[in-house]
């Protein structure tokens, strides 16, 4: 029979009074974040695309304007109707984008602007028009004098109208943004001190409980509560009682037991939890290096293919018209390129090696001549990059060692390819080697662009680049490869740098015997492999 006095009474009124509470607060929260959502629905919806669509505006006009230079520069038809198709495409491109930025709602201010920005172009595209029209007609010298003058004026009267709508679009964003925090600020102070309030109502509700309840029921309540803080090791008394206070001993100990294995269950599942997630951000993480990676090495990949054909175009092109010595600069041109590829993809495939072996990898021991192999090395760079100045200044004394050769070869070409890609084509790229308390000491060092500081900390890391590499191919795994082929033989490899005054990287190679590499080389038994240095060198 229900009592209006009884425990359950007074747990029940408890109860609903929180659950109450509960969504008064819930209610309450929700209100003051509906204003936040509404901002941040402005922000999506308006200003993210706004600046986006003016981005493209900026990147298309800009290109439509280096195409209308190129055109007119252009002599051969194949070309002049290349660039016409160009400018076709980036007429498309940007309606589009005035399109898109039609399409979002603005102030009067902006429209003005925009409005303003079209005029202008629409005037800009009439003088190209014009301008065309004489180079077709073979006026050139008339569209010259277009482009240097009313066409020039035209397009700054463009740029400077989108300048302004961008500035314009740039403040009201960032108002927005104020706005939007100002707006966050005040929903977590309020919905702070609405937490606060409810907790100061939760403690009147249990100072309440604490004085109605009985001293039975507060001692049980506390050996609840050890028993919620994993003191398992508590013993219930009052179970042989018969009324409400007895019940509810019973249920603590049976409690008690289900704590017990629910304890053991939540570690359990924590554990595997914890090893489950960062697996998935590591897989996570890898997926993204892997996508910017194959990114960056089809740019690799292009490159020299692009090279090549232009050159074997030439060839077919000019076969009657060459001579022997254009024939030759050109086919060593091709080879240079051809040899470029060949390391790009020794690179990818031994550092697909290195990363499935890890430490673990087994070498291919032999014994080697760094010299050599740094000659071999110099001489191939000097063929890719025609011209490439590089110094050698190596020891006298004889600078042996075991090793893995095809491994050391490709350690080397990564850090010489590396000090000719990124230095000026004048300034000389320098290779010394030494040896010095048994350990082969090769540095290479160049004049260019240098490393951030910055940068230093994660410089050998997997498909990692420089910040200051832009517009520079490379798939960022060369000097993965370089830190682990030198740790393989027990080595290790410093950089020193400075931007834009160059980088110096020294890599020691301690000269061991066979024996000594027994935990690297598991498949090095009997005699050792005596590979040819050359096999090292991509063909």
């Amino acid at each position: 029979m229900w009592q209006t006095h009884s425990v359950r009474s007074q747990l029940a009124s408890v109860f609903v009074f929180f659950f109450l509470l509960a969504g008064a607060l819930g209610l309450f929260s929700i209100s003051q974040l509906s204003s936040f959502n509404r901002l941040s629905a402005n922000v999506a919806e308006v200003w993210l695309p706004t600046i986006r669509a003016l981005g493209d505006l900026n990147n298309f006009t800009s290109d439509f304007r280096a195409i209308e230079g190129g055109h007119l520069l252009s002599s051969d038809p194949s070309e002049i109707a290349a660039t016409e198709k160009e400018m076709e495409n980036l007429d498309r491109l940007i309606a589009q984008a005035e399109r898109s930025f039609e399409e979002i709602r603005h102030d009067a201010t902006e429209d003005d602007l925009y409005a303003k920005f079209k005029d202008r172009w629409n005037d800009y595209r009439k003088i190209v028009n014009q301008m065309l029209d004489f180079s077709r007609d073979n006026r050139k010298a008339d569209a010259i004098a277009i482009h240097r003058g009313s066409s020039h004026a035209a397009y700054n009267a463009v740029s400077d109208s989108l300048n302004q709508l961008t500035d314009r679009a740039v403040a009201n964003s960032r108002v927005a943004s104020d706005r939007l925090a100002s707006t966050y600020r005040r929903a977590f102070w309020l919905i702070g001190l609405a937490i606060a309030i409810a907790g100061l109502m939760v403690a009147g509700a249990l100072v309440y409980i604490g004085r109605v309840i009985s001293k039975p029921l507060l001692d049980l309540a506390r050996r609840m509560h050890r028993l919620a803080a994993n003191d398992t090791s508590i013993d219930f008394p009052g179970i042989e009682r018969r009324d409400e206070i007895g019940e509810m001993a019973r249920a603590a100990v049976v409690f008690r037991s289900n704590a017990i294995e629910l304890m053991e269950s939540q570690r359990t599942l924590a554990e595997q939890a914890a090893v489950l997630k960062e697996q998935l951000e590591q897989e996570q993480r890898l997926a993204l290096l892997q996508r910017n990676f194959v990114t960056m090495a089809s740019h690799e990949f292009r490159t020299p293919l692009t090279n090549i054909d232009g050159h074997a175009r030439r060839l077919i092109k000019m076969k009657d018209r060459l001579q022997p010595d254009d024939i030759d600069e050109r086919a060593g041109r091709i080879r240079g390129s051809v040899l470029r590829l060949t390391l790009l993809i020794d690179n990818l495939l031994n550092s697909s090696r290195l990363i499935e072996g890890g430490p673990a990898l087994p070498l291919d021991l032999t014994d080697i001549d760094i010299a050599a192999m740094l000659r071999e090395v110099c001489q191939l760079h000097r063929e890719i990059a025609q011209g490439a100045p590089v110094v050698e200044r190596f020891a006298t004394i004889p600078l042996q060692m075991r090793g893995d050769p095809k491994l050391l070869f490709q350690l080397f070409s990564n850090l010489l390819s590396n000090a000719i890609k990124y230095s000026p084509g004048d300034k000389a790229v320098e290779v010394d080697a030494t040896i010095a308390s048994d350990e082969i000491v090769v540095s290479v060092a160049d004049q260019g662009i240098g490393i951030p500081a910055g940068d230093m900390d994660r410089l050998f890391g997997r498909y990692h680049r420089g910040s200051n590499v832009s517009g520079i191919v490379g798939t960022g795994v060369g000097l993965y490869l370089v830190k682990m082929v030198s740790e393989l033989h027990g080595g290790r490899v410093h950089v020193e740098s400075q931007e834009g005054k160059g980088s110096r990287f020294t890599v020691w190679l301690p000269v061991k015997s066979n024996s000594e590499f027994g935990q690297l080389d598991h498949r090095s038994t009997g005699a050792p492999d005596e590979t040819p240095l050359a096999e090292a060198r991509p063909s």
